[in-house]
C-alpha cells in the first residue's frame, strides 16, 4: 500500500541492498520519498532493490559507498544535496559482524565494527547534520540491537558499537533538537533475516519460546517503525531508543 506521508522528502539509507535496509529502502519510497541507499560489495542485490522500490511505485537509487571510509561519506551526501538540493531523512542501517570470543578476537575485528557500525553511523550523522540544521527538519534514525541492552558472548564488539550508536543518538538529540532535528533509535530483536537463516532449528525454537509474541520478527516489522519516526506524526519524538522485539526480556 502505497501513501504520500513523506512526499518531497529526500531519504538516505546506508546498508540498504539486502535484510532490513532493503525492507526499510522500500517502505520510505512507498511513502512518497525520494530513497537513496548505499551498498558495498554486491551490486546485484542493490539492483534487485532498485527493482523492487519501483514496483512498489516509489524512487531510489543505489550508490556504492563504505561508511567506514569517511571521506566517501562526505562526498555520498554532498552528491545527494547537489542532486536533490535537501536531505530530510538518514537511516543509519549499515553494519557489519566478527563475532567471536574476546579470548580469540583480532584488535582488527574490534577495529572493523566500530569503523563501520559507529563511527559510519557517526559520519554519516556529521555530514547530514549541517543541511539539516540550516533547513530546520531533520530525521536521523540509528539502528541499534537488541545486544546492546543484553549484551551477547562472541559479540563484544558488536554489542560496543550497537551500545555506543545508542549513546551518539542521546547526545545527538540533545544537540540539534533545538533546530527541529530529531535522533532517535531503533533496536531489532531477532528478526527472519540472511543472518538469522542460518541458524539451526532447535536453536531457533529456543529463541521464539523466549518471545512474547511466538515468532520471529520481520524486516517489515523494523521499517514500519522507522517509517513512523521518519514522518510528521513523530514530530515530538527524539533522544529514544525503540525497541522492536516482539516483548523480549
Amino acid at each position: 500500500m502505497s501513501d504520500s506521508s513523506l512526499a518531497g522528502k529526500v531519504a538516505l539509507v546506508t546498508g540498504g541492498s539486502r535484510g532490513i535496509g532493503r525492507a526499510i529502502a522500500i517502505e520510505l519510497a512507498r511513502a512518497g520519498a525520494q530513497v537513496v541507499f548505499t551498498y558495498v560489495a554486491n551490486p546485484d542485490a542493490a539492483h534487485e532493490t532498485e527493482k523492487a522500490i519501483a514496483e512498489a511505485g516509489g524512487a531510489g537509487k543505489a550508490v556504492r559507498c563504505d561508511v567506514a571510509d569517511h571521506e566517501a561519506v562526505e562526498a555520498l551526501v554532498a552528491g545527494i544535496l547537489q542532486e536533490h538540493k535537501r536531505i530530510d531523512i538518514a537511516v543509519n542501517n549499515a553494519g557489519i559482524a566478527r563475532d567471536q570470543l574476546i579470548l580469540r578476537m583480532k584488535p582488527e575485528e574490534f577495529d572493523a565494527v566500530i569503523a563501520t557500525n559507529l563511527r559510519g553511523a557517526w559520519s554519516v550523522c556529521r555530514a547530514v547534520a549541517r543541511p539539516m540544521v540550516k533547513q530546520r527538519f531533520g530525521r536521523i534514525i540509528n539502528l541499534s540491537s537488541v545486544v546492546a541492552g543484553m549484551g551477547n558472548p562472541g559479540q563484544s564488539n558488536y554489542a560496543a558499537s550497537k551500545g555506543g550508536l545508542e549513546a551518539l543518538t542521546r547526545s545527538l538529540a540533545r544537540e540539534i533538537g533545538s533546530r527541529n532535528v530529531t535522533v532517535n533509535a531503533v533496536a531489532p530483536g531477532f528478526i527472519d533475516t540472511d543472518m538469522t537463516k542460518d541458524l539451526p532449528e532447535p536453536a531457533k525454537a529456543q529463541l521464539v519460546e523466549r518471545i512474547p509474541l511466538g515468532r520471529l520478527g520481520s524486516a517489515q516489522d523494523v521499517a514500519g517503525v522507522v517509517r513512523f519516526l521518519a514522518s510528521d506524526a513523530a514530530g515530538y519524538v527524539t533522544g529514544q531508543v525503540i525497541h522492536v522485539n516482539g516483548g523480549l526480556d
